[in-house]
């Protein structure tokens, strides 16, 4: 007799009425997936599965990825694959900047996986992007979300120098939990490089944290107190979510009311902007953060 029936797993906990999101929708949404999907666009919104990509496109903003869509680090949290990277494309740039314009998009956020195999950690790219973005679409503000470029102050200078609206760089998680969830990074290192972003006079800085992950609501509002002193103007708190069983565990489902409870500790030491909640992430309503 076939017993396999008796060892059934128990099933997975649902996820709480809060995380439940619309599948993507609308004219703008399905406009700007056909052109993704045609000029082989890196978009985060896809690889990072991004619970809002129908809340963004559908307004007509986008996260775009460069420097391919192989990560050299194996962060503990993140859905980008790991390995060994292909050559840059030097013709990314324009592609990015000419896309920009096809999208009619008005607020562009440009990130990248970490480049640890090259010699300038992709800053060059990062900096020709920005460039060939603002000679083809010169009402189009910008955010950067940058990696750390391991602490390296030539490749931060890059950045510096072409000046976009915003440059971001997360945090991910309280002190604590760093080396587990992100591996190959220092919380420290992290704080070094937002508090020199703005000592150079980077207009509006800005970095993100998620929970769940077994944190302490005290190390979260530590977080925020040490990105206060660094300077950083805007913070984005949301809820992590497993992107396979390969990845960290969810340890807890942090509730609306916490998530309220933390925007009012960012407004109270005064950033400029504070986004929380559950399916808040990096670039979530980016086009606020200008102003």
């Amino acid at each position: 007799m076939d017993t396999a029936i008796d060892t059934v797993l128990p099933p997975r906990e649902p996820k709480p009425k809060w995380l439940r999101v619309k599948l993507p929708t609308g004219k703008n949404y399905t406009e700007l997936r056909g052109l993704v999907d045609k000029y082989k666009l890196n978009t985060i919104c896809t690889s990072g599965s991004c619970p809002n990509m129908g809340e963004c496109w559908g307004e007509g903003t986008a996260t775009f990825m460069i420097l391919g869509n192989i990560c050299t680090r194996s962060c503990g949290f993140c859905g980008v694959k790991t390995g060994r990277p292909e050559d840059v494309d030097w013709d990314e740039p324009e592609k990015v900047a000419r896309s920009i314009k096809i999208m009619n998009i008005k607020h562009a956020v440009i990130t990248s996986v970490d480049r640890d195999d090259l010699k300038d950690m992709g800053s060059i790219i990062w900096a020709e992007t920005v460039k060939a973005i603002r000679r083809m679409n010169p009402n189009t503000t910008l955010e950067t979300l940058i990696p750390d470029f391991q602490g390296n102050t030539r490749n931060l200078d890059r950045i510096i120098e072409v000046a976009p609206e915003v440059v971001s760089h997360n945090m991910e998680t309280v002190k604590r939990l760093t080396r587990e969830v992100r591996i190959q990074a220092k919380y420290e290192k992290s704080l070094e490089v937002l508090r020199y972003l703005k000592e150079q006079g980077i207009k509006r800085t800005k970095s993100g944290i998620m929970l769940g992950l077994g944190e302490t609501e005290e190390e979260v509002i530590q977080v925020l107190h040490d990105l206060a002193d660094a300077k950083v103007d805007i913070v984005t708190i949301g809820q992590y979510l497993q992107p396979s069983k390969k990845h960290l565990p969810v340890k807890e489902y942090i509730t609306p009311e916490q998530f309220a409870k933390y925007e009012q500790i960012g407004k109270d030491l005064g950033f400029r902007h504070v986004e929380s909640g559950a399916l808040v992430r990096s670039s979530y309503h980016a086009e606020k953060h200008i102003h």
